[in-house]
């Protein structure tokens, strides 16, 4: 079993410890401060009372102090939970309430100490994605999940080096830049440049003021930066890029490559599983219409509603098993066997794989909605507009978006006599959603569309949209 990721670090720590670990604008840490100030906030943590095996949530951006009290947490022997600090006050108490932490950690002293990490079996990591039914489900990871996930992205997926410098401005909060754009690079010994939100602008200072070589992002940020009004000569500084989270065009990252000479290596991954299928570093290989191939250690098979294999070449849906998938979603065990079954993982995708292993995604079963690297399930957005006094119906669907991959609609009818105006529906959830989970369109029908059974008919939807 591979050590723990936090030990890792420590490992590489010792080995190089006046390389730079961190950079942003501003300020540096080595390897040997970021370790030691991850040791003082552990024993912060345990003056404090929180012992091996409890719970602590993160809300911070993304700052040293993030990863101070990541790694801190960690080395503690406890179970991190990572939170998006855009999430508004409603949603973040109702994951809060969910979790039960120890502690909510907002922001970290500059305290050093050498603190080694134990021997722990209390699972890594916690991550929160959006649950079926619109409550948020915490993915439980194992220690041994976390360190396989992390083995992957090194290599074979990026092949990193301890020479590369790797930009961090996607959310650390979630699994994609957590793992992919900061343990990876730091567990390897490379450099890791902290922005805290996107920008072009910002991006492309980043590229030439650091030397960044490894560039984790999403559709959105190729399309932004493709479309800016800049010179793009420092994009030739990269030695690959990397989509995740949402598809990336195949016309978008051809276009990318003829501007910048520097290929996007495309993959697939969701919060339970890291990214079990990938493009990678040492294959050139690309086709336009698949996501990749399984990455090392892991198993892919298509099955029909009866849950039959089938043979390559046929659409069915996507079942995994990985070394880095979670153990469950916390406290929800009908979830759970929902998605886990035999060490598979159902994925809710349907998907074609060809006689070489590429994999092709063909729509999903689940209705999930991936907006700009976001997963946004209809269900809880629906929720909110159902708690508005002028809604009676409410449906939610993704609709195709050149830039976002899909964009949130939706649709409802209001009760009898009621007056509201789209616009002010469109309020009403902003005030209440986070940024990325509000429709930006709201379309007033007299009747949603149903089938017999009173069933919303959402393809009906989709076509009217």
């Amino acid at each position: 079993m591979a050590d723990p990721v936090v030990a890792r670090f420590e490992v590489t720590a010792r080995r190089r410890p006046e390389k730079v670990a961190l950079r942003w604008d501003g300020g540096a840490l080595t390897y040997r401060q970021l370790d030691r100030r991850a040791g003082g906030f552990a024993r912060a943590l345990h003056h404090g009372g929180v012992r091996a095996g409890d719970r602590v949530a993160l809300v911070i951006g993304n700052r040293a102090e993030f990863v101070v009290a990541l790694l801190g947490a960690l080395k503690l022997g406890a179970t991190v939970a990572p939170l998006d600090p855009r999430l508004i006050d409603e949603e973040r108490t109702r994951i809060i309430d969910d979790l039960a932490p120890a502690v909510v950690v907002h922001d970290v002293a500059a305290d050093e100490c050498d603190w080694p990490s134990p021997s722990s079996d209390a699972p890594a990591l916690i991550l929160y994605t959006s649950g079926s039914t619109g409550a948020p489900k915490g993915a439980v990871l194992s220690q041994h999940a976390v360190a396989a996930g992390v083995a992957s992205w090194i290599d074979p997926v990026m092949a990193l080096t301890a020479d590369d410098v790797v930009l961090a401005v996607l959310p650390l909060s979630h699994s994609y830049g957590l793992n992919g754009a900061l343990l990876a690079p730091l567990v390897t010994g490379a450099t890791v440049g902290l922005l805290e939100r996107f920008s072009p602008e910002a991006v492309l200072g980043s590229i030439r003021d650091l030397g960044v070589s490894v560039f984790p992002g999403v559709a959105t940020m190729f399309r932004r930066l493709l479309d800016a009004e800049a010179d793009l000569g420092d994009l030739r500084r990269l030695r690959i890029a990397l989509s995740g989270a949402a598809p990336c065009p195949w016309p978008l990252a051809s276009e990318w490559r003829a501007a910048t000479g520097v290929r996007i290596l495309r993959g697939y991954g969701m919060t339970e599983l890291f990214r079990p299928i990938s493009y990678v570093a040492g294959d050139p290989e690309d086709r336009p219409d698949a996501i990749g191939r399984a990455v090392a250690g892991v198993e892919l098979k298509i099955v029909d509603d009866d849950g039959a294999g089938l043979p390559a070449g046929e659409c069915g849906e996507l079942f995994i098993r990985s070394p880095a998938a979670m153990d469950e979603y916390l406290g929800a065990p009908d979830e759970t066997r929902a998605v886990l079954a035999g060490g598979w993982f159902r994925t809710g995708d349907l998907a074609t794989i060809d006689p070489g292993g590429f994999v092709r995604i063909d729509g999903r079963k689940r209705e999930r909605i991936l907006r700009g690297g976001y997963s946004i399930f209809p269900q809880e957005v629906e929720a909110v507009l159902m708690a508005h006094p002028a809604v009676t119906e409410a449906a939610v669907i993704g609709v195709g978006h050149p830039e976002l991959g899909e964009e949130v609609m939706a649709f409802v009818a209001l009760r009898h006599g009621a007056d509201v105006a789209p616009e002010a529906l469109v309020a009403w959830c902003r005030e209440r959603l986070a940024s990325f989970k509000y429709p930006r369109h709201v379309t007033i029908l007299e009747a949603l569309p149903k089938a017999a059974t009173g069933k919303v008919l959402k393809s009906a939807l989709r076509t009217s949209g």
